[in-house]
């Protein structure tokens, strides 16, 4: 702490004769007054804190202390539901984050009872109940800086998530991203994206537990990093050993022996349909139902690994139609039917795992959830990206965004739980 912050924390102590602290936030610091109260039904002290403003060598830029009004109802049911479940996560957010996780928590909250800019932030959190009850500090400027002190804690966010990691052994990865026009953004750099454009662009890696249905980890990367440099970077990092990843078809084109092998991961990996090694003529050895589809299968070893094909019957017949339409449309001709026939509702997964066809096919389906997650993220992302002005403010909200993404699937968890999917939605 700088000598002039020390010289000022003194003054005002001696002026008000009542606790105070400092915290730094990102480059600036913030002036609070800092008590602790006696909780009766949880027989323990809590520190409260309220915010007074910030400070400048010049001395400190009050907060407001006014309000044109004192609000008397509130929202309580919905954010009290969103406390009860997110619990689990609470004190290692709090063990991460000792400063910050209250406004972590505040937003992750308001963020998934309404998908709010972060400029509204502040005041769409103040009609809920719990702004009573856990007093933070959320104006634009504050939300700024805190964006900023946590994306620039990588340690701390590392620590966070690998509490969430520690009990997941089949994890599922993907990389998305999102354009950006931001000059000041060095993440923004220009890469391929899923529709071929060269663009400017934010790569973001998620990885996805996929037996407790929730997200691990998010990770922002440079946009002209692919897929299997990402993949390595984030093994690395995060000492991953001893689970099944599964991956999607961009790995395809890499080799992966040696990640694999040292690691000891597992991995499914489905492959693109004039992957050379696929051979489409074997006969299927057993079969299975997958939401009330036929599925047959058959596997093949192929060195360390296995090539597990499978045939939807469903969609075989579908695609022979659309096959036939086009070929009367004189898009497709008869040589070409009989070479694409054998692919027909086929699809083959490359594996390391030595197992059934249905356990390696419910675990390459379950992507399905990261891709669900994705879409979520990246609606949010389009409507704040204008106010995220440099890496760290990216990285930061980021994290905020997957703590929102969290609370959304422990949410539809329960559904699932109570067999409520398809009666009602999360956002209900």
């Amino acid at each position: 702490m700088e000598e002039w912050v020390k010289q000022i924390l003194k003054d005002e102590k001696q002026k008000r004769g009542e606790p105070l602290e400092v915290k730094k936030i990102g480059q600036n610091y913030y002036l609070y007054q800092s008590t602790t109260v006696w909780v009766k039904g949880e027989n323990k002290r809590k520190k409260v804190s309220k915010y007074i403003g910030k400070l400048t060598e010049r001395g400190i830029v009050r907060g407001s202390r006014t309000k044109r009004y004192v609000r008397s109802i509130y929202e309580y049911g919905n954010a009290k539901l969103l406390i009860d479940i997110i619990n689990e996560i609470i004190e290692p957010l709090k063990a991460a984050f000792p400063d910050d996780y209250g406004e972590i928590m505040a937003m992750g909250i308001v963020k998934i009872l309404q998908p709010t800019p972060l400029k509204l932030i502040k005041s769409r959190w103040e009609k809920i109940y719990l702004s009573r009850e856990i007093e933070v500090s959320l104006s634009p400027n504050i939300i700024s800086e805190k964006l900023r002190y946590i994306g620039s804690d990588w340690s701390a966010q590392r620590e966070f998530f690998g509490y969430l990691l520690r009990e997941s052994k089949y994890l599922l990865f993907d990389l998305s991203s999102i354009v950006s026009y931001s000059e000041n953004l060095k993440l923004a750099e220009k890469g391929y994206n899923a529709e071929h454009l060269y663009l400017k662009q934010i790569n973001f890696a998620l990885i996805f537990s996929s037996e407790h249905n929730v997200p691990v980890m998010i990770k922002a990367i440079p946009g002209s990093i692919r897929d299997i440099k990402s993949f390595k970077h984030i093994v690395r990092s995060m000492g991953i050993k001893s689970c099944v990843v599964v991956l999607d078809r961009g790995f395809a084109s890499y080799n992966r022996a040696e990640l694999m092998k040292e690691k000891e991961i597992k991995f499914i990996l489905p492959l693109r349909r004039n992957f050379e090694a696929i051979e489409y003529e074997l006969e299927m050895e057993g079969s299975f139902i997958y939401r009330k589809r036929e599925i047959n299968w058959v596997k093949k070893e192929v060195g360390e690994n296995f090539i597990y094909l499978y045939e939807d019957v469903k969609l075989r017949a579908e695609e022979e139609t659309t096959f036939i339409e086009m070929m009367e449309d004189g898009k497709r001709t008869r040589r070409d039917m009989i070479k694409e026939r054998k692919k027909f509702g086929k699809i083959a997964i490359l594996s390391n795992i030595n197992g059934s066809g249905e356990e390696v096919y419910l675990l390459y389906k379950q992507r399905e959830s990261v891709e669900v997650a994705f879409d979520a993220m990246k609606n949010e992302l389009e409507s704040d990206k204008t106010y995220l002005s440099d890496d760290d403010a990216v990285r930061g909200y980021f994290f905020i965004s997957f703590i929102s993404l969290y609370i959304y699937f422990r949410i539809l968890n329960i559904l699932r739980q109570k067999n409520l999917i398809g009666k009602m939605s999360p956002n209900e």
